[in-house]
């Protein structure tokens, strides 16, 4: 099976268990394929958790899941030494960090002490505990779920902890007719349980191979740094991009490439994807009166393709 087969097959896997909602998947893959983390932000009860579920399997992760809730202290993700009579020393014991796929569930409900404790695992693959860095298994993603920041018992998340997930995506109600689905069908637990992985571990890598061999010309590239430079210039947010988020721009307009089966990167791959890559680390102006997204799409408009 070519590359191609199999990004066809993993999309429409998932698509069996999210309904309705194939671009929201096929964001997802892009930004695993991409080898970056995933926010989900959105309602409790449309999906987010089942999906997180649904990638881990059909991607052959080893998954594991942490409810974040307000006195869940950083050891609790980490991991803690023990001490251990038989040896007669500590020992330590990883905590659910230590998987290929981490399911940060309702990550804004924690203190910021512990949503801190991740950003070294998301950037640096790794983890200090008790002063030892520890490698975390590869591949190493994490998928976090939020819910919106005006509901009770929430902490919004820093900055800089916004900018290392590569995306955030929102699933929103779904149609009416994939609603209906929902009703009538079987649980969504139970599908997800019987999904057989799709992918090894040394596929995934031969995947997001691929997607570093997607070619971007020069032109694509000038089009990025005119988006880049249209949120600096004040007008549309209140801080620009940062280099690091334009190259997590083409990073995964590579990936948008690969699944539509070119080997190149056309504008139309920038344009799917940059509100979901970029919303996220952007404050939109004071009297923009619409929000982080619909600014985006508004400077997409009104940036032109050289």
């Amino acid at each position: 099976m070519d590359a191609q087969e199999k990004l066809g097959s993993i999309l429409d896997q998932l698509n069996t268990v999210m309904v309705g909602k194939a671009d929201q998947v096929r964001d997802c893959v892009a930004c695993l394929l991409a080898g970056g983390h995933l926010l989900i932000e959105d309602v409790p009860g449309v999906g987010k958790t089942t999906l997180a579920h649904a990638l881990a399997r059909t991607f052959g992760l080893q998954f594991s899941r942490v409810q974040f809730t307000a006195d869940l202290m950083p050891s609790d993700l980490t991991g803690v030494s023990v001490y251990e009579r038989g040896r007669e020393a500590f020992v330590f014991h990883p905590g659910p960090v230590f998987a290929q796929l981490l399911l940060a569930d309702e990550i804004n409900r924690a203190s910021p002490k512990t949503q801190s404790a991740l950003l070294e695992a998301m950037e640096e693959k790794q983890v200090t505990v008790e002063g030892e860095t520890r490698a975390l298994p590869s591949p190493f993603f994490v998928i976090a779920t939020q819910n919106p920041h005006d509901q009770l018992g929430t902490y919004a998340l820093p900055e800089s902890q916004l900018d290392r997930f590569l995306m955030r995506i929102s699933l929103g109600y779904p149609d009416r007719a994939a609603e209906r689905s929902l009703l009538a069908g079987s649980d969504r637990r139970d599908l997800v349980a019987q999904l057989p992985p799709l992918l090894t571990a040394a596929e995934l890598m031969q995947l997001q191979q691929a997607v570093q061999r997607v070619h971007v010309a020069e032109p694509l590239l000038d089009y990025v740094q005119d988006l880049i430079a249209a949120t600096r210039s004040g007008r549309w947010f209140l801080q620009g991009l940062s280099p690091r988020a334009g190259m997590a721009v083409v990073r995964v307009a590579r990936s948008q490439a690969l699944l539509a089966g070119r080997d190149y990167v056309a504008p139309d791959d920038v344009q799917a994807i940059l509100p979901q890559c970029i919303a996220h680390r952007l404050v939109p102006v004071r009297d923009a009166g619409r929000g982080a997204v619909e600014q985006v799409r508004a400077l997409i408009e009104a940036v032109p393709l050289a």
